[in-house]
């Protein structure tokens, strides 16, 4: 396993595995302070593909000025010695003047999906979301990138830029892994104290509720939002800042629920931790299938 930290470096190495050694390749990028969410994804890289890139980068972008950049968890030495038993090939841990040099100013904005959901909380968010994994997507020339369903609305982003900007990758969405409460894996939980983290529960219990609900009939979108607001209003600890039940595609907001996928998507603050997840709902074997451009 190598570190690699210069992004022509990571290029040249990837050139070479493309065009002389004929292997396909994986990339599952990071922000670090790995789980086992993450781990799932790189077990799954390492299935399909002949070589695995794990990127850990935290990027500056997608925070806004008031966010935890500062003090989102950093420790490389730890990561790594994670890895070792995965098989990785490389890991790239660039500075940020590597992917942003100084001068940079070219943006990825992916229009209309960017704006709703987290887009409305976090102005900006995905616009640096999107810029980071274009670059890191034209670094390493991945035949396959990895991702996981608890950032539900990042993952139907970077595949509509994938589509649109006819990147050569394709995108591979992982089921969410989830602690024995059900709380959603995340890099934040460690942001949890013990209460914490057994109030931050009812945020699965709430989505569960509501799927439930929908298997016995309901198909109001409104309905189905307002169990979830009304099953996490139980816990205290726990304040919500949305429920939205919208098309899991175009993630635009529902109000009488069809066939077609359903996701619902919640965000919450438990004490000063804001945390995200989701349940799928007419989940069909197309929306586990891969995307590419």
């Amino acid at each position: 396993m190598e570190i690699i930290n210069r992004r022509q470096r990571m290029s040249s190495v990837s050139r070479k595995i493309r065009r002389e050694q004929d292997r396909t390749i994986g990339l599952v990028p990071t922000m670090g302070a790995l789980h086992e969410g993450h781990l799932s994804l790189v077990r799954e890289a390492r299935r399909m593909c002949d070589v695995v890139v794990v990127s850990v980068f935290v990027n500056p972008t997608q925070f806004g000025p008031s966010e935890d950049y500062e003090d989102y968890p950093r420790d490389l030495t730890k990561d790594t010695a994670l890895l070792t038993d995965y098989n990785i090939d490389y890991i790239f841990a660039p500075a940020a003047e590597e992917i942003y040099p100084k001068d940079f100013s070219t943006y990825v904005n992916v229009g209309g999906l960017s704006k709703l959901l987290e887009g409305e909380s976090r102005p900006g968010h995905f616009r640096g979301v999107a810029t980071v994994v274009a670059i890191l997507l034209n670094t390493v020339r991945p035949d396959f990138a990895f991702f996981g369903q608890k950032d539900a609305q990042q993952a139907v982003i970077i595949k509509r830029m994938v589509r649109d900007l006819a990147f050569d990758t394709e995108i591979v969405v992982s089921p969410t892994l989830r602690e024995d409460s059900g709380l959603a894996i995340s890099s934040r939980n460690l942001y949890l104290d013990a209460e914490e983290q057994q109030s931050a529960a009812v945020i699965h219990r709430a989505l569960k509720q509501a799927k439930e609900t929908y298997k016995k009939g309901e198909r109001h979108a409104g309905k189905l939002a307002e169990i979830v607001r009304a099953t996490i209003e139980t816990e205290p600890r726990v304040r919500v800042d949305y429920v939205s039940v919208v098309d899991a595609e175009t993630l635009e907001k529902l109000d009488k629920l069809d066939e077609r996928p359903i996701l619902v998507a919640v965000a919450a603050y438990v004490g000063k931790t804001r945390l995200i997840d989701n349940t799928m709902l007419n989940k069909t074997k197309k929306d586990a299938a891969t995307t590419k451009g």
